[in-house]
This record gives C-alpha cells, structure tokens and sequence, in this order.
C-alpha cells in the first residue's frame, strides 16, 4: 500500500496530503492507473480522521490528479496541461505575477448584493430551511426563472425542459455520462476548454478535433470526422468560444446544423459565456438536436453553483431519468439566491454591468494587441510568433497566462496565449500587464 510521510507544516492536514500525492506523482513514485488506499484504510494508518482523507481525495480530484469511480476505488489520472488551471494556486508565491491564466468575471469592489440579500433571508427567517437539501417547490422556482432567462438568448422553452445543476462543468459531464458510452467517439472543436478534455479523459471518451477558422468549427471537417468516426455527439462553444473567443455567424450556425442533422449528431452546446456575446446560441437553430449548458458563473457570479441543462426532454430523461440526480450537488443557499437574482432584475442589472466591463477590457486588448472578433470577449486568444519561449515571455510581462496545449485536441500545438482580461484586478492593471506584453513580442532580446 503506498504510504506517504506527510512533512509538517502550517497548513491543513488535508492539503498537506494532496501536496504528498502530487508529488508521489511527480517522481513516478504513483503511475497513471495506479489505485490509491481506500480513504478509511489511508486515514488510520497516517493517524488522521477519515473526513481528513476523504477532503484530500475530493481536493485531489478536483486538481485532477486522481479519479474516483463508484465500486472500484480512487486511481492517478494521466498527467494533463490543463489540469494546471485546476490546481490551487498561492498568490503570495508569485507576488510579482498577475494572474490571467484563469477565466473569472470582473469582479465589482462594491458590489453589496449578496450582503442584501443574506441580510434579507436572515430577517425573513428562512435560513433555518436554507439548511437542508433543496425541495421540490424550490427546484420548481429554479427551474420557471432559468427558463425566463433562457428567453433572453433566444429560446423559448419550458419549465420541464430544464435540469439545473451545480454549474456547468457538472452539466457537460453529466450530459456525457448519461449520453455516451465509454470508449465512444466525441467530436469537439480542435481546441477546447480544459474543462471538456478534463470530462473526455475522466468518463474515457476519446475527443477528436474538428478544424476552426475566423468563424468557429469548419463544416466540412466536422462532416468528414462525423463520416470517419460514426460519433452521435459533439461537444461545442459557438458563442465566445474557449479560448479563441470566436462566435459563430447567423452562415456557420446554419451550415453546422446542416450537417448534425445529417449526420444525426446531437450537439451539446457550452453556452457559458453566450450572454456576453450579441449570437444567438447554436441551439436556436438546431433546437431538435441541441443540449445547451450553461450557469451563472462567468455572467452574474462566480460563487452562485447554479447551471442548468435545457433542450428536448427525451434527451434530459437519459441524462437524468429520475430528475433528482443533477440537483442533488446544489446548493440550498446558491439555488434560493440564484433564483431570488433571476426574478426581481439583480441577475440582469449584474450581466449588464459585466457586459460593459468586457467591453471596456476587450477595446483595450484591441488598441494594445490587435485583437480581433466582432463581440467583446472576456479572453483573448494571442498567436505568437513561432520559436518564441512562451513562459520567458509572460514571466518577463508579469502574468501567468494558460499556453495553446492546455486547450489542443491532439499533440499539434499552436504557439499561442489566451489571456483572461476580466481576471485582472482592474483596468489599470490589465493595461499595464497589456503593454509589457506588447513590449516583449516586439523587443529582440526573447525569442
């Protein structure tokens, strides 16, 4: 049984054994496949409390390094680049750097609505029932607002055409999970989000890329991958794609629905950031074969655990045939704010002011990088030229940003950064950590 030696230090018990997983990784010491101790077994023979072990291994699956599978036990994941992302980060270890490796919202200095509304719900005397799991009138509420707001994109659908879930990566693995069989061929875009390729390699789906262009997947390569591969489904961003931040045209959304239909695809859509943007969702195009997934997360607020799967219902009952699977992971407290937002205007007042905000960062972007796109996008996807040190380059602007291969199908690469530009701190920061970039793709001293 592999046994760690957890060295003292200040922090947690519970890190401090994550730390020594990673490690243990890092040194080959534990190999992709190989099953860790049971957590109870762990726990006594490192003299911890069970809940201790239990902690690390959620934090260590959450960091992707290991994944759990009901009945089997806990086992190391293939090393990933962008598992990277995942990973807790300690921003005093690099006070120096600026930290734009990570999409997140801008983030208002004095925004007091969740105060009001905890002030509320404590004077209303509803925080005793906020204790435990959410009910079904509850769920009901949650349920009618989001397909209110799902209005606002375009799409007119019913109370019962929506799952809600506790964000949208737990959705895009849930929708996988019940739709796809291991070892099935799922399309996605040539480069997608860590999150989708996090989802392929735990459920072991093998994700094959479909090539891009200035106006998102190319139809004809997807018609050629859904010939060669016979998959049933595809995996896409089409609004404000992750990371190239490209939307897909009234032309292209047309043209990919042409061929799903054809081809019998089932399309499901990663609407996350599809607010922010002026296109419609793929789904409104493609309504009979469409999943959309989203949340509140990278629109309203981050901390709100509230995402929701919406589309026909004969493809929600194989996701969740028992309705109750997707809500269990919710968040009494997140759902009840969530939906309290989505009624009374503060969730559409919220995506106004971060509508203005990417705005405000994207021009910037643009003046400083030439960034290029019709919608303002919260990231900015920058080719490199070639040969060029990656990492020297962010280090000597003082950023971290996530490089091209944390995001590549495959082992072809581009030499790119995507850059979050709502992660700054401020526009202030952002501009300055701007052009120390533009200053290093242009000086001769890094390549």
């Amino acid at each position: 049984m592999w046994l760690p030696q957890l060295e003292s230090s200040d922090q947690p018990r519970y890190l401090a054994l994550v730390d020594a997983i990673a490690a243990a990784i890092a040194r080959g010491e534990l190999k992709p496949g190989d099953r860790l101790p049971p957590q109870r077994r762990l726990a006594w023979a490192l003299g911890l409390n069970p809940s201790t072990a239990m902690q690390a291994y959620r934090e260590a699956a959450r960091r992707h390094l290991v994944g759990g599978e009901v009945g089997r036990g806990t086992y190391v994941l293939a090393s990933s680049r962008e598992a990277s992302l995942f990973r807790l980060k300690v921003p005093e270890a690099h006070p120096e750097l600026v930290d734009l490796s990570t999409n997140l919202p801008v983030l208002d200095p004095d925004d007091g609505d969740l105060q009001r509304s905890m002030a509320a719900l404590c004077t209303s005397g509803e925080v005793a029932s906020l204790q435990g799991y959410p009910s079904a009138r509850s769920l009901q509420r949650g349920q009618l607002v989001v397909s209110s707001w799902l209005c606002g994109r375009g799409l007119e659908l019913s109370p019962q055409q929506v799952l809600l879930c506790a964000g949208a990566q737990q959705g895009v693995f849930a929708a996988l999970l019940g739709l796809c069989e291991p070892g099935e061929p799922i399309l996605v875009e040539a480069l997608t989000s860590p999150g989708i390729k996090a989802a392929g390699r735990q459920l072991r789906l093998p994700l094959h890329g479909v090539a891009m262009d200035e106006y998102g997947i190319v139809p004809d390569d997807l018609d050629r991958l859904a010939r060669a591969t016979s998959a049933r489904v595809a995996v896409l961003t089409p609004c404000l794609q992750n990371p190239t931040a490209v939307s897909m045209d009234a032309r292209r959304r047309e043209e990919i629905a042409a061929v799903a239909r054809r081809h019998g695809l089932l399309i499901i859509e990663d609407d996350i950031y599809g607010a922010l943007g002026n296109e419609p969702p793929l789904a409104s195009a493609l309504s009979d074969r469409t999943l959309l997934i989203s949340s509140l997360s990278k629109t309203v607020a981050p901390g709100l655990r509230l995402g929701f799967i919406a589309g026909p219902q004969k493809w929600l009952a194989l996701i969740d045939p028992e309705r109750q699977a997707t809500s269990w992971a919710l968040s009494t407290l997140c759902l009840r704010i969530g939906s309290q937002w989505l009624e009374d205007g503060t969730a559409a007042r919220r995506l106004a002011w971060q509508r203005e905000q990417v705005t405000r960062r994207w021009r910037l972007a643009q003046k400083l990088l030439g960034a290029a796109g019709a919608d303002a996008s919260p990231h900015l996807w920058l080719p490199v030229p070639g040969g060029r040190d990656l990492a020297a380059l962010c280090r000597a602007a003082g950023v971290e940003a996530a490089m091209a291969d944390v995001f590549a199908v495959g082992h072809d690469a581009a030499c790119a950064l995507r850059l979050s530009l709502t992660a700054a701190p401020s526009l202030a920061v952002l501009k300055a950590r701007l052009e120390a970039i533009a200053s290093q793709l242009v000086s001769p001293d890094h390549g």
